[in-house]
């Protein structure tokens, strides 16, 4: 998961290739809960793991229930319909409904003495239907600040279930949800009654929850769409082992990148025809504007149709949440996309048809709205804007809003806080890069001598940035060391042995650590000692050929900052951005002097500056890829300037460089 403060995203020719998606948010919520309400074990395979998800799993265990991970399974002891707290006990909810709603109406009607907050924009999102459903039961349930939302104070409860519970059915399923996972725990006696008030949307929802709920032993009977009768004795039971679908919901991002993608299509592993989600409904969208679709019964398989997509109308009451991706698709279309009866979208993790409307005028679109409908325009070539998208704390805004990158300018598409995917998908990006083929890999390359601080400025570039990171000089310290290591002498006599081991280098990088066949040689190759090996391997010209595919292999998705003495020169003589960073060989050796001071050991300063210039003066003038400023490479010296400062300055510098000539923003240029 990307924990930058943005992720530019370049433009794609396709994605295409398999996925498996990770588990359905809505169903891994609502078994955790059921499982915590019967007795015995239930162990549930496949959950997503996700920041929702993990806010259930806490609360279980405040609540007493015993709780296991391992992996993707969790195994869950159940409560037996009974609680046995003491004391008051806060529940932080995130802003998690499927936790949040179900949890009120459990909670509310087994009793106790809680209080369940969230997030600020959980304590913005409405709850007084559910509340009020629950009062009418006779549960206690108090509101901490503004009336109708969380934050909620619940306490012992006088039930009355005599007459039907009333819940109204179109602001949100998860009341109703909420009350028939609660309900069966207070029909021992006789049956419980919800009467839904109004239209009723997100059906499918509701699908699930009876679907789940008679896997767990509760049958619930359903007159139409507007009553629902729990029996008398209901009781739950585990049924040992609940396997969770993928998520139909995050499929739909993948359905759209298969039908916008030429080529031979994205198939999707984990959810298919059978599902009992009801957003795999998508499929239909999908196909009504043009993307042909198979699939059997745990895959999917999506396609381009034969010319662009089609502008669609459609009710989408029955796939509110995936619906969002056609806002965007849309994009695509040949005539405008209208989506109706969303209002739901409202009062999700934001303000959904706001927040879709503005970002897609961002990117140049014209989007119109009203109070529960949108309105998307076509988006032609030579009209698409380079545009930095505001997420809003929501994860399928982010994730709908990089289809955008398949746009036919090649313009890149910012996509700020890209860590809000982990309310559902955490690993979405790195699952796209996988099967995405670029326009153009972006590469940052910063040259410079020894102890400049490069690799210290390029990995913190890198970061910021969300890139990949290439420390060329830790390739040539490891075939330095491995080279030793074998009984070599460093020399052009041994060059073409060394060579072949650099070819084949069992080599891995874990965080700041470097792995040599598995052992970690960190230390070893970044003393002095192993600086000075690496100079020797480096003017070898067949260990820098053997090096250069590798070190080309690291220019991944999303993007590449390299550092060493040529990457800008050889390696990647295209690269986007090109540095030359300097420092006096005073500074440079004052700040080596301190590092091997800081490390216990010793060392004379004037030995240190001796052995820095003559490094410089056979990096400078060795016959294959000398030490050099590119032609176009900004120049930074760094003697008196602070590391945070040099951060800064590269990243002012790429912003320049990626912004294009006519004013539309950043681009991605082919090689």
């Amino acid at each position: 998961m990307y924990n930058t403060a943005f992720l530019d995203l370049p433009a794609l020719k396709w994605v295409q290739g398999e996925v498996t998606l990770p588990g359905s948010k809505s169903i891994s919520n609502r078994v955790l809960l059921l499982s915590a309400l019967c007795e015995g074990t239930t162990e549930v395979r496949d959950l997503l793991d996700s920041d929702d998800t993990r806010v259930m799993l806490e609360a279980l265990r405040r609540l007493g229930c015993g709780v296991h991970v391992e992996g993707s399974t969790v195994s869950v002891q159940g409560l037996g319909g009974r609680l046995d707290t003491q004391g008051p006990i806060d529940l932080f909810m995130g802003n998690a409904g499927t936790a949040m709603r179900p949890l009120t109406a459990a909670l509310a009607v087994l009793g106790g003495d809680f209080t369940l907050s969230g997030v600020p924009r959980m304590h913005e999102r409405p709850i007084g239907d559910l509340v009020d459903a629950l009062r009418a039961l006779g549960c206690q349930v108090t509101y901490l600040g503004q009336d109708g939302y969380p934050p909620l104070r619940i306490a012992p409860p006088q039930l009355r279930i005599d007459a039907p519970i009333p819940v109204r059915g179109d602001v949100s399923s998860q009341f109703l949800t909420a009350l028939l996972m609660a309900l069966p725990l207070a029909a021992k006696d006789q049956e419980v009654t919800i009467e839904v008030l109004g239209e009723l949307i997100s059906k499918p929802y509701i699908e699930i929850t009876l679907n789940l709920l008679q896997r767990y032993g509760i049958e619930v009977r359903r007159e139409q769409w507007s009553r629902f009768v729990i029996p008398a004795g209901s009781r739950y039971r585990s049924p040992g082992v609940v396997h969770v679908e993928a998520d139909a919901s995050s499929a739909s991002y993948f359905i759209a990148w298969g039908a916008l993608s030429p080529g031979v299509g994205v198939r999707v592993l984990g959810v298919g025809a059978d599902s009992i989600q009801g957003d795999i409904r998508f499929v239909e969208a999908a196909t009504a504007m043009g993307a042909h679709v198979d699939s059997g019964p745990n895959w999917l398989h999506i396609r381009r149709g034969n010319g662009p997509l089609r502008g669609v109308t459609l009710n989408c009451n029955h796939i509110p949440d995936a619906a969002m991706t056609l806002a965007v698709m849309a994009l695509y279309a040949d005539s405008p996309t209208t989506l109706t009866d969303i209002g739901s979208w409202r009062v999700k993790e934001t303000d959904r048809i706001t927040a879709m409307a503005n970002e897609g005028r961002k990117l140049g679109a014209q989007v119109e709205e009203g109070p529960d409908w949108i309105r998307v325009h076509p988006l032609p070539a030579r009209q698409w804007r380079a545009a930095s998208i505001h997420t809003y704390d929501d994860h399928r805004v982010a994730m709908c809003f990089s289809l955008a990158a398949l746009n036919p300018d090649r313009v890149t598409v910012r996509i700020e806080d890209p860590k809000c995917v982990a309310k559902t998908f955490p690993d979405y990006f790195e699952t796209l890069f996988q099967v995405a083929e670029p326009v153009h890999v972006p590469v940052i390359c910063i040259d410079g001598p020894t102890a400049s601080g490069k690799g210290t400025l390029a990995l913190k570039v890198a970061q910021a940035l969300g890139y990949h990171y290439l420390d060329s000089g830790a390739l040539y310290r490891v075939t330095a060391h491995a080279a030793v290591q074998a009984g070599l002498s460093l020399d052009a006599a041994h060059q073409s042995q060394i060579a072949d081991i650099a070819r084949h280098l069992p080599l891995q990088f874990q965080g700041d650590r470097v792995l040599l066949k598995g052992q970690d040689v960190t230390d070893a190759i970044r003393s002095e000692t192993g600086g000075m090996r690496a100079s020797l391997v480096s003017v070898l010209p067949q260990v820098r050929t053997a090096l250069v595919d590798l070190q080309h292999s690291f220019a991944r998705l999303p993007g590449l900052v390299a550092d060493g003495r040529d990457m800008g020169t050889v390696i990647f003589p295209r690269a986007d951005l090109k540095v030359f960073l300097t420092a006096s060989a005073t500074a440079r050796a004052q700040r080596r002097h301190a590092q091997v001071l800081q490390r216990g050991q010793s060392a004379a300063f004037e030995e240190l500056l001796a052995d820095l210039q003559a490094r410089d003066a056979r990096d400078t003038q060795r016959s294959t890829a000398p030490l050099r400023q590119a032609d176009d490479a900004m120049a930074l010296d760094n003697t008196r300037v602070s590391i945070e400062d040099s951060v800064t300055q590269v990243l002012s510098w790429w912003g320049v460089k990626r912004t294009a000539p006519d004013g539309r923003g950043p681009v991605n240029r082919p090689r």
